[in-house]
């Protein structure tokens, strides 16, 4: 052993002389070898295992090429299956079978993708998806000892024949039941292995590896659930507004003019000249109310806000209402009829309220009438509560109450809230003010406990002349936007309108941390794709 003495060498010191040779200590030694020892016995471990699995595997092998030379075949004596989709329960079509009273089931036929696989000695037990609902799938005998039996792997597609049977007892299956097969066939072989769907969106992944792979995301539970639920909701905003006698449209999603401010646009090139992705169809929404009556439309919206924020999205789907010859009062009532008749019709569907359920197990109807707060009074109430602003002071009349003060507010509260009458000066151009007070807008945003502003909405300036002024006051020039001015030239009325974020009204239905969770393929800053 040696002993490196580390200081710098002087200048006439041969720098070899510093270093000095010395026994090591008996621990030291003892110590040495034991490490050595230690890695000896982990090499060899190491190498035992290697030619444990490379025997196991040649021993596999030879097992799957056995199960190559298993061939099962269709019994044509047995009754021929019917088709059906997995969430099918009606028992003039499918008849449950049951062994201790020698019911025979429906022999049906099945497809879908390995959702869950349980491989035993002797049977294999796997849950069957195709979209529409979950089936538990018995094989045994020689379906278990094919090829494509022992190399099953989850998201492979199957063709699956055999009898339905309720479940025995004391166990439990999707809807109590389960289909012992007699045939199968693979369609489709999902990838094992590194490539296997449970490595590739594994349960703790980081978030931007599970946005890369939505597209296999979307086949587990929870986010094919969101998806139902979001489908049925559109599905009731639609049966309500028609209930109301409104009239679905469909504004441009080009536009060359602005609705919430110039910063969140996204600018491109149309044939030479400037143009946007819209931010809101509002405008185009009251063009329609003299010819078509009480309109709305299910469309997306763009936001360039380089926000990240677990409720901002750069694109999302915009319902928006415009109606006409109401009065502030008439559109808080609207928006709570509407809001109150959604959730209603979709927990009518049995389906989508078990959805909801499994998603928000605590979720409770609200009850009407709303709590409505006046900004003012929010303002007061944000002081007396020690809520501060984003500066850290306490709060004042005309702050633009930010988004953590605002969720921490309607959570304390714990109740739907219609915050109304916000300070002209931090809301848009069109909205019309206050005929007692001046100060403030007809405006209200809808506030949800867990997710905060799901709806912004306000009656429109209908005087021509106010209009004006306002978009003078705001720098904007009135030409582009003629088509608009001119409603308030042919015939003006009083209305207002609204519009509804559906991916944060599906975040506080459905009980999730994130609008993202709540669209199809979400973008927001720095994602795109895929």
């Amino acid at each position: 052993m040696r002993k490196s003495q580390t200081d710098a060498p002087g200048e006439d010191v041969d720098p070899a002389a510093k270093l000095e040779w010395k026994p090591a200590t008996k621990s030291a030694t003892k110590k040495a070898l034991s490490i050595v020892e230690q890695r000896k016995k982990k090499a060899a471990k190491e190498q035992e295992l290697a030619i444990r699995e490379k025997q196991e595997a040649e021993k596999r092998q030879k097992v799957l090429e056995e199960a190559k030379k298993v061939v099962i075949t269709e019994d044509p004596s047995l009754p021929k299956p019917v088709r059906i989709r997995l969430d099918v329960t009606d028992p003039a079509i499918v008849k449950l079978g049951s062994p201790e009273t020698q019911t025979p089931g429906t022999r049906v036929r099945v497809l879908g993708r390995v959702h869950r696989l349980r491989v035993q000695k002797d049977v294999i037990f796997l849950t069957l998806s195709d979209g529409y609902g979950y089936l538990q799938c018995v094989l045994t005998g020689n379906l278990t000892k094919t090829y494509d039996a022992m190399t099953l792997t989850l998201e492979t597609s199957m063709a699956i024949h055999g009898e339905m049977r309720a479940v025995p007892p004391k166990q439990h299956a999707p809807n109590d039941r389960e289909l012992h097969a007699d045939f199968f066939t693979v369609i489709g072989r999902a990838a094992g292995d590194k490539e296997a769907i449970t490595t590739r969106v594994a349960k703790d992944a980081d978030p931007q590896t599970l946005y890369d792979n939505r597209h296999l995301v979307l086949r587990g539970e929870t986010s094919s659930a969101v998806m139902k639920v979001r489908a049925a909701c559109l599905k009731a905003f639609r049966q309500v507004f028609e209930e109301k006698r409104m009239l679905e449209v469909t504004p441009p999603a080009m536009v060359q003019t602005q609705v919430e401010g110039g910063s969140t646009l996204f600018k491109f090139d149309y044939y030479g000249e400037d143009a946007y992705l819209t931010q809101s169809s509002q405008l185009y929404l009251e063009t329609c109310l003299p010819s078509l009556g009480d309109v709305f439309c299910v469309c997306p919206s763009f936001r360039a806000e380089k926000s990240l924020t677990r409720r901002h999205l750069s694109e999302y789907t915009h319902i928006e209402a415009e109606l006409d010859f109401i009065t502030f009062t008439d559109l808080l009532d609207h928006l709570e009829e509407v809001i109150c008749r959604v959730i209603e019709l979709t927990l009518a569907d049995p389906a989508t309220a078990a959805l909801i359920k499994q998603l928000n197990p605590d979720f409770k109807p609200p009850s009407r009438p709303f709590r409505r707060m006046k900004y003012a009074d929010a303002i007061q109430w944000l002081v007396e509560h020690d809520i501060p602003n984003e500066e850290g002071k306490p709060h004042q009349f005309g702050d633009d109450i930010a988004e953590a003060a605002e969720r921490k507010m309607t959570d304390i509260i714990n109740q739907p809230i219609f915050l109304t009458h916000f300070p002209a000066e931090i809301k848009a151009f069109y909205m019309k003010k206050d005929p007692e007070d001046r100060r403030v807008t007809e405006s209200v945003d809808v506030l949800m406990p867990g997710v905060g502003e799901i709806v912004g909405g306000s009656m429109r300036m209908d005087d021509w002349d106010e209009l004006m002024a306002a978009y003078k006051h705001e720098g904007m020039d009135p030409a582009p936007y003629y088509w608009y001015t001119d409603q308030r030239k042919y015939g003006t009325s009083p209305h207002g309108g609204y519009g509804l974020g559906l991916e944060r009204f599906l975040a506080w239905l459905c009980a999730r941390y994130t609008v993202r969770d709540c669209s199809l393929y979400p973008r927001f800053t720095g994602r795109c794709t895929p």
